[in-house]
């Protein structure tokens, strides 16, 4: 208002003419005019800008697919899952073909309530992303605790695609050991096929650079081919997308009922796996689903030659007998592995890939390791 109340008084007060203090101050004399009328008529408070904004408008979203955004909003985010706008979007054209802008879905939550301002958060534009070109190109995997009771956590050993952001593998243990992580493996690989190289943090089950060795992690996929790479220590940020599913994971938990053995919780894991995997609109890849993602692109595989081959595999667990062996059966035949009789009545998990089988130790100790001789029932053991 400043400077219109400065026009109006060089014309009213001083008896300027209207063209004399247009002319000077480069302004129309139609809107100087406008000025001194509203001036006359209403004083100061009739020079304050009034909205252009037009009282209707026909575009506008009706109140009815306004509730229906609301009410998507409230059950997505009741259901512990993601509820943008551009998830509610993509729901929407599923249900009805068409839908509005996601700006103006924003502008209806903004309107009822649900956005609170987060200025405090780093601008994505500062961010350095990156992202493997094909599916199965590089598998992240991770481990992270979830709580289940005041004074009882599980783990949770989550595997997913860099590319397509399918998640692989979300398992559920009282305690994940590098076993698991083989087991786990084997059998997303089976389903999905071998991955060209695997991403993960620096955690023992792992590896085991720290203590100038290789863990078992690091055996079994290298002697796939698979290449394997570890992140910077104390940068979780380069493991960054399994990092931001364990969030998501963590967000669905937290709204269903608490599980109270882990049997449940695996139950409540694959149900969020098989949502996110098939029907979840991903931002990152365009608002397709990972599955949608992982499937439109050639698979990438291992590089390097495997040392031992990955056609048929087995992990099982086992007793060894009194007599230091385990059986197995290969090609319709049972085989005699020696273990060792310093091990008997040991439980242990026997990991077989095709001819090629390894005893460990529920820790992870190697305590066997033969190559099938389909010629012979006893099977010498070449490593104890």
């Amino acid at each position: 208002m400043g400077s219109a109340s400065y026009l109006v008084r060089a014309v009213v007060l001083e008896k300027r003419s209207v063209r004399e203090v247009a002319e000077s101050h480069g302004v129309s004399k139609t809107w100087l005019y406008e000025l001194v009328s509203r001036y006359r008529s209403g004083g100061d408070a009739a020079l304050i800008p009034k909205s252009r904004c037009p009282l209707t408008s026909p575009a506008r979203i009706d109140h009815e697919l306004e509730d229906e955004i609301v009410a998507m909003r409230k059950e997505l985010t009741d259901m512990g899952f993601d509820a943008g706008a551009v998830t509610i979007q993509t729901h929407l054209l599923r249900r009805h073909g068409a839908a509005p802008a996601v700006s103006s879905i924003w502008r209806v939550l903004n309107r009822r309530g649900f956005v609170t301002p987060q200025p405090q958060k780093r601008p994505k534009s500062s961010y350095i992303r990156f992202e493997a070109e094909l599916p199965n190109e590089r598998w992240q995997m991770d481990m992270t605790h979830v709580e289940i009771d005041a004074d009882r956590h599980l783990e949770v050993l989550n595997v997913i695609d860099d590319h397509s952001r399918l998640c692989v593998a979300s398992v559920a243990f009282p305690v994940v050991n590098a076993t698991d992580v083989v087991s786990v493996f084997n059998v997303a690989a089976q389903r999905h096929g071998l991955p060209a190289s695997v991403l993960t943090d620096n955690g023992a089950i792992f590896t085991a650079a720290y203590r100038n060795g290789r863990c078992l992690t690091e055996v079994v996929l290298e002697s796939y081919g698979v290449a394997v790479h570890h992140s910077r220590p104390y940068h979780p940020q380069t493991c960054g997308k399994v990092e931001r599913f364990h969030q998501t994971v963590k967000k669905y938990l937290a709204k269903q009922d608490p599980a109270t053995s882990l049997r449940e919780l695996q139950g409540q894991l694959d149900r969020f796996v098989d949502y996110y995997n098939e029907v979840r609109p991903h931002r990152a890849k365009g608002r397709r689903t990972p599955r949608a993602a992982f499937e439109e692109k050639v698979k990438a595989a291992p590089l390097a030659a495997p040392t031992v081959p990955f056609s048929h595999y087995r992990v099982r667990n086992d007793k060894v007998d009194k007599v230091g062996k385990i059986t197995l059966r290969y090609e319709g035949r049972l085989r005699h592995i020696n273990v060792g009789r310093a091990h008997c009545g040991q439980r242990v998990l026997v990991l077989v890939a095709d001819r090629d089988v390894r005893v460990l130790s529920p820790e992870g100790e190697l305590l066997s390791h033969v190559v099938i001789d389909p010629d012979r029932i006893y099977q010498p053991r070449l490593k104890a």
